[in-house]
């Protein structure tokens, strides 16, 4: 077999969005031609408490209404969350979400009257523009290497950049995949979700993406290829939004939702234990091993939700809190796990903040382990 090399079409750094008035002057408005061009995500949503924040931001009339009903809240949001272009992390979060990360909660009455407010602004073509314009329908042309298997690495990001990271989780799964003569495509582009390009691939590998990235059709595409027996492998900051709108691709695909990571301090050695599950992703790991990164902490176990869980944190190793709020999980703290969706297989880890941690053994080792068990080289117990 040739050596598996990559297809370099992804954007150069730093990643931003059309411009605006860009979408605006490539597409029609009232006669139905834009509906067709980008079937985005809450593109005819009512303005609400729930609604992305940088779409409700945009909206000069919703935000006054938001200062007239809750004078002191926009005052206190932070401006890292006020941008109203992607990414940033205002893609991942909604008003009602910075009222409780803020510690200024929402109650429901307040909610009620805040949205019947919200409702009375019309949803312009404008507004759908601007909503759609994080998103993409571009198809790349795909020159895939002769190898034994295919593995497409998208890192599209509307949320939280993890800059380095990202540029180090890819050069690890080029590494990996050269190693097992595989070939390595790497994308931005969320049209590459669809079924004809997806057929091509054995394994997909959501690359720390933050914020909502895949239009409904996209969407549907990529359910469907898992659903059928596709595999998955998200890294990081995949499973790591406070808000998804996608709720399929958290509760069924990754499994858990995310709460917050250790802020005190940032950085930490925890203690890893590896399990054995019946996948093989935790074969020749070490039964516990120790690794300086950020650590994330869920809603919930994934195993609640059906997961086969690969390695759990220490609790008692590192300080599991974000500011003064604790993220304790109690005994049971999964970071790594893998799960059936359909008759496809998936992956998550939480662990890859630094950059530097890829370049260890253990993580490589796992990587390894789940990439070959998430394009079906190690049987899957996946059934339709």
């Amino acid at each position: 077999m040739a050596t598996p090399q990559t297809t370099p079409y992804r954007s150069a750094r730093p990643r931003r969005c059309a411009a605006l008035s860009a979408v605006l002057a490539a597409l029609s408005f009232g006669n139905g031609t834009y509906a067709a061009a980008i079937d985005c995500p809450e593109r005819d949503a009512p303005y609400s408490v729930d609604l992305p924040l940088m779409d409700f931001l945009a909206k000069p009339e919703a935000v006054a209404i938001a200062e007239r009903e809750m004078p002191a809240l926009l005052k206190k949001i932070p401006p890292m969350f006020k941008n109203t272009q992607a990414p940033s992390l205002s893609a991942l979060m909604t008003l009602r979400g910075v009222t409780d990360m803020l510690r200024m909660p929402l109650d429901e009455e307040a909610a009620e009257r805040l949205d019947e407010a919200l409702a009375t602004l019309p949803v312009s073509d404008e507004d759908k523009a601007a909503r759609c314009a994080r998103y993409d329908t571009t198809v790349p042309a795909l020159e895939l290497p002769k190898a034994e298997r295919q593995i497409l690495v998208f890192d599209k990001i509307n949320g939280f950049d993890h800059g380095p990271a990202v540029d180090a989780a890819t050069a690890a799964i080029k590494a990996l995949g050269a190693d097992l003569n595989w070939g390595v495509t790497v994308t931005d582009k969320g049209g590459v979700f669809n079924a004809d390009s997806l057929a091509h691939f054995d394994l997909v590998v959501w690359n720390n993406n933050s914020g909502d990235v895949l239009t409904l059709s996209q969407r549907e595409a990529f359910r469907n290829y898992m659903e059928q027996g596709g595999g998955f492998m998200g890294l990081h900051g995949a499973g790591g939004d406070f808000v998804y709108f996608w709720d399929w691709y958290v509760t069924e695909l990754i499994g858990a939702q995310f709460i917050g990571h250790t802020m005190a301090p940032h950085f930490q050695d925890a203690t890893l234990a590896t399990e054995q599950p019946a996948s093989g992703v935790g074969a020749q790991l070490p039964a516990t091993w120790t690794l300086h990164d950020e650590w994330y902490s869920f809603r919930e176990s994934p195993r609640q939700s059906g997961a086969s869980v690969v390695a759990t944190l220490d609790e008692t190793s590192y300080k599991p809190a974000m500011g003064g709020l604790s993220l304790a999980m109690g005994d049971d703290h999964p970071i790594a796990w893998t799960r059936c969706v359909g008759a496809g297989r998936s992956f998550y880890s939480g662990i890859g903040h630094r950059p530097e941690v890829y370049d260890t053994a253990e993580v490589k080792r796992l990587l390894r382990n789940a990439m070959t068990w998430a394009a079906g080289d190690r049987g899957t117990g996946c059934k339709p």
